[in-house]
């Protein structure tokens, strides 16, 4: 099993607060951990940021977005041997227009 925490920084703020880019990108980031999406909910908060769960038959992908930082912090957390949680990393940071991304990998028992 593997969680991984990262940060994506520097990106517009349109892609940030834009609940159905949102959306789509958790939608499209599921294939590429090789997961099953089993269900995926956003919310849009006022006056900006978003918030989204991708849940996964083989855990979950969540997303929180700060636009006012150019921030976005999420997290991908997969079990199963042929899961590929890093490609949502990677996926999830080109969709966003990440500047920079700092990530912290956990192996769990």
């Amino acid at each position: 099993m593997k969680h991984i925490l990262f940060d994506l920084k520097g990106c517009p703020f349109e892609l940030l607060d834009d609940e159905q880019h949102i959306k789509i990108t958790l939608y499209k980031a599921v294939p590429e951990t090789k997961s099953e999406l089993l269900h995926l909910q956003t919310h849009k908060f006022e006056p900006q940021g978003v918030t989204g769960f991708a849940l996964l038959a083989e855990s979950h992908i969540s997303i929180h977005t700060w636009p006012e930082d150019g921030i976005a912090r999420c997290d991908v957390f997969t079990c199963g041997d042929e899961c590929e949680p890093e490609k949502a990393v990677e996926y999830l940071a080109k969709e966003l227009g990440a500047k920079s991304t700092s990530v912290q990998t956990y192996e769990r028992e």
